[in-house]
């Protein structure tokens, strides 16, 4: 099993990623290990679909660590992700006698994993949780850095808390079941970090999606294993030195630069009212967007943004956007949630592995259309 330690300067705990096939066999003894022995009683939360697969195993391995375990399942999908389900949750917490020494687990993807997370946070003013992310882009970003929250009608992640897991459990079994949009989803958020991160974890990543073009099988493999500790590792790294992305910040350090793609993506999600696009495939437009932005404004060579086409189509197939209304897609990205006096905070880059941070004001609305009509009009139309 691969272990990686995510270290914090705040106050706040570290803790531990582990990384390995089978591993939800282990879940009982690393939440006894991370939570103590004065824990008694435990709430998983997760979905249905999610529930049905691994449900049983987290309970059978909680229940032999001596947890009281109480399940309780939320709705599969984004628009789930909502005050109204919180509150569900809480009260929840509350008819299970939840106490400030008990503890959280989240099993399932990131909309399972940040609502837990959010509401473990303000519940009793805090109670850990161990986050077990399902699929792949929860496994590789939102299970790692502390980062909580829900949905508000007028954008994505409007109300949340920085909440750090005691643990992180990955286990890649179960990657085994998961459709090929929550694959591509995934794959998308690793050529992102790739993108923003280091050419050497950009070039990781597209090596192993070729060859897993040519060869399914290596989804089983220790290599897939070895990926995702890379991409842990990375964020990790980021958080380790920006934990709570301060807006002072934009060296490449920031923890911001893991927003890029996700101005346009979030949007994207928004105005289709989180019913047409996975997170991670309009995190793939808004990457190829925030490219085309990049290559306009002289910071990008062509070659470069070329690269980031062709990562982006080894991820796979993303759903249409021609048809979505442009003036839309603007409007919802002036509330985004990571404004900085009223201007729009874009990640772009200056390379493949090098990110910058631009104000909004020096991107100009005739060049945002046009980017914007390049990509989602136009699709990814690099050959590679």
């Amino acid at each position: 099993m691969h272990k990686l330690r995510v270290t914090l300067d705040s106050r706040a705990h570290g803790y531990e990623i582990r990384i390995g096939h089978g591993s939800l066999g282990l879940l009982g003894r690393e939440v006894r290990r991370s939570v103590g022995r004065m824990s008694k009683r435990s709430v998983v939360i997760s979905n249905r679909k999610v529930f049905e697969l691994y449900g049983a195993a987290a309970f059978d391995s909680l229940r032999a660590n001596k947890f009281l375990v109480s399940p309780w399942l939320m709705g599969d999908g984004e628009r789930f992700k909502s005050l109204n389900t919180m509150a569900k949750a809480l009260a929840f917490f509350s008819e299970m006698k939840l106490e400030r020494n008990d503890v959280v687990v989240a099993l399932g993807g990131g909309v399972v994993g940040d609502l837990a997370g959010f509401a473990a946070a303000v519940y009793l003013r805090g109670v850990p949780y161990i986050q077990v992310p399902t699929t792949l882009l929860s496994q590789i970003d939102s299970s790692v850095g502390g980062k909580t929250g829900v949905n508000l009608s007028t954008g994505k992640n409007l109300v949340g808390a920085f909440h750090q897991p005691r643990a992180v459990i990955i286990d890649t079994q179960a990657l085994m079941t998961l459709p090929p949009r929550d694959l591509t989803s995934g794959w998308c958020e690793m050529v992102k970090n790739g993108a923003v991160g280091a050419y050497e974890l950009f070039q990781e990543t597209t090596e192993f999606l070729r060859k897993l073009r040519k060869n399914p099988s290596v989804l089983r493999s220790r290599q897939l294993e070895s990926l995702i500790k890379s991409h842990c590792a990375f964020k990790a790294f980021i958080v380790a030195h920006d934990e709570r992305e301060s807006i002072e910040r934009t060296d490449h350090l920031s923890r911001r630069i893991l927003n890029f793609g996700h101005t346009v993506g979030h949007a994207l999600e928004a105005v289709t009212r989180y019913r047409r696009f996975r997170h991670g495939e309009a995190v793939g437009y808004g990457m190829l967007v925030a490219g085309e932005i990049s290559k306009r404004l002289g910071l990008l060579d062509s070659s470069e943004l070329e690269l980031l086409c062709g990562a982006v189509r080894l991820c796979g197939p993303l759903p249409p956007a021609g048809d979505l209304n442009e003036q839309a897609i603007i409007l919802a990205m002036s509330r985004d949630k990571k404004s900085v006096a009223r201007r729009v905070q874009w990640v772009l880059l200056e390379r493949i592995g090098r990110a910058r941070i631009v104000s909004g004001q020096d991107i100009k609305p005739e060049l945002l259309r046009g980017s914007l009509r390049a990509i989602l009009r136009k699709g990814i139309n690099v050959s590679i």
